[in-house]
């Protein structure tokens, strides 16, 4: 029962998070500012480590998890760089 359970609990996470991450695409490319733009791409990539984190916990290997914190790691280093674009016009002072 809880094996079941399981299956279907992450594979509807699976699906919603996929849906999240087509509605940050959608606010990505549509987007009216580059403000709304960067918003979207940091929810993409937390959908997307969130993702990879639904097919490490189904699969059960290592793998998936590493690879979903080097993502947060660049996505947040990412984040901050295009931030501080935006506020002052260039990244290294």
């Amino acid at each position: 029962m809880s094996e079941a359970v399981l299956f279907w609990s992450v594979l509807m996470a699976q699906m919603l998070l996929g849906l999240a991450m087509f509605c940050a695409a959608w606010r990505i490319l549509r987007g009216p500012r580059a403000q709304d733009r960067v918003v979207g791409l940091d929810a993409l990539y937390v959908n997307g480590m969130m993702l990879l984190l639904c097919f490490g916990i189904r699969s059960g290997t290592d793998l998936y998890f590493e690879a979903a914190l080097v993502i947060a790691l660049l996505g947040f280093v990412g984040t901050a760089a295009l931030a501080k674009f935006l506020m002052r016009g260039e990244v290294i002072e």
